[in-house]
């Protein structure tokens, strides 16, 4: 059985990359969001295995949308995918409970270690 992605990105080139990754893997793509209102919105409905959040977007960025999402769905599985690779950033997404970081631009092995990763 597949697991299921809610990808938050307000990037239609990163969505895009995303789907061409995961073809053919037991990952399949459930929900497209473009903004952390969007994904808080969306999370009940979509119920993903795992979610892959960007951190500059329009209105609430993701760290403070994935915080969101995880004080109201503590076992969430969220992956931070971002070009903001400070310490800082990596240090916060820890700490409000992300189990993983890819750096943008991604790669495909990198990804699906990562993802991985998050769901054990």
């Amino acid at each position: 059985m597949s697991k299921r992605i809610m990808v938050v990105d307000d990037s239609r080139l990163v969505r895009v990359q995303l789907s061409d990754v995961l073809e053919g893997t037991d990952y399949e793509i459930a929900a497209y969001c473009r903004s952390g209102e969007d994904a808080i919105a969306q999370y009940d409905e979509v119920k993903p295995d795992l979610v892959t959040m960007d951190i500059i977007m329009q209105g609430m960025d993701g760290l403070d949308a994935a915080e969101h999402i995880l004080r109201d769905h503590p076992e969430a599985k969220i992956v931070i995918v971002s070009s903001l690779a400070y310490d800082d950033t990596f240090e916060k997404a820890k700490a409000i409970g992300a189990k993983g970081f890819v750096d943008k631009p991604f790669h495909r092995e990198q990804l699906l270690k990562v993802f991985e990763q998050a769901l054990t």
